[in-house]
This record gives structure tokens, sequence and C-alpha cells, in this order.
């Protein structure tokens, strides 16, 4: 199993698995025992994200695996007792490659991941806002130094408005996050429509 190392993450004391974070689809169709290690494709855009990512929460950050799964809910951030893991379902992957991108992968795992690097640093991008602005902050930050092109920046953006979770608001209060994280993060806002 391949760990992001994006050091020991502060999860809740849970009894049982909880979804923290859902990109759309049906989480309750997830079943864990359908887990397998990721493909090549997706461990090759995973480093990439927890490259970018990694400076930023050191020395306290956490390693997660990713692990992909034909139940999975187009991608997940799953908190169980004692422990995290990113789930994605690898037609979801395929989808979004295929119509936007490696840049698209690195902003949804961005995301992901920025859920569990705000449990450690929640200071990064202030205490305001919900935990899904957090992320997008995260995933902000994170597409600021992949240094993108901006055709991959733009289509990255296009990937994240399509596929919000119920929870997350409208996509101009995302955006306004995403830009937070960008700009703290060494990058012009304005380089994001």
């Amino acid at each position: 199993m391949w760990k992001v190392s994006v050091a020991a993450l502060l999860i809740p004391a849970l009894a049982a698995a909880e979804v923290v974070c859902s990109l759309g689809g049906n989480p309750a169709a997830y079943k864990p025992s359908a887990d397998q290690r990721p493909t090549a494709d997706a461990m090759d855009l995973a480093h990439r994200m927890s490259d970018v990512i990694t400076p930023l929460c050191s020395p306290r950050c956490p390693e997660i695996p990713i692990l992909r799964n034909t139940t999975a809910a187009n991608v997940m951030l799953i908190f169980s007792p004692g422990e995290a893991k990113v789930v994605y379902n690898p037609q979801f992957f395929q989808n979004i490659y295929d119509n936007f991108g490696d840049g698209a992968i690195i902003a949804v795992l961005a995301h992901e991941f920025g859920h569990a690097l705000d449990e450690v640093n929640p200071d990064k991008f202030g205490r305001g806002g919900t935990p899904e602005l957090r992320a997008d902050a995260w995933a902000g930050c994170a597409l600021a130094r992949a240094k993108l092109t901006k055709v991959a920046l733009n289509e990255a953006l296009t990937a994240l408005s399509k596929y919000p979770a119920p929870s997350h608001p409208d996509w101009s209060v995302r955006l306004n996050a995403l830009k937070l994280g960008f700009t703290q993060c060494g990058s012009d806002a304005a380089k994001l429509k």
C-alpha cells in the first residue's frame, strides 16, 4: 500500500469509519474489502501532489494511504479509528484524466488530503470557514506550487467545480478559498478564473 507522505495524523477518536469528504457519488455503496493498490499513474500523480504539499506541513505531515476501489464514490477521504485513507474509483479518475488532465487529479487529491492537512495545521489558512473551504485552500496551495500551465490550471478548476461534495458551498465561495491558498503559496490569484 502506498502512503502519501503529506508522522502521525491526529485523528479524532472514532468508533467506526467515517467518510469525511466525498466528491459526488454514493459513499454508502463503498465496500472497504474491495480496496486495492492504486495504479501506477495514480501513484505518480499523488507523488506530484505530495511533493508540493509536504514542505508546507513538515514536520507533522500525515502519511495517508491512497487506494483504488470500484465501489468508492468518486474520491473519498475516510477517517477510521487511528488512521485515514483516500480511496478513489478508477473509472472516476479515468474520466477526470480524459476530460481535464493531470492537473485535475492533482487538484482533487489535494482537496481530499487538504482535510487531513487541516487537522495537523489548522492555522495555515485561518480557522474561519468550513472544513470544505479550508480543504479548497489547501488544494489552491497545491495548484500554485505545482506550477501547472494556464490550460492545466483551468482544467483543474473546472474539474473541482463539476464534482462538489453535497456539503460544498457555492462555487464562487469555493473559488475564493482556492484563491486564498493559491496566493498564500506564492502565486497570483488572477491566474484563477
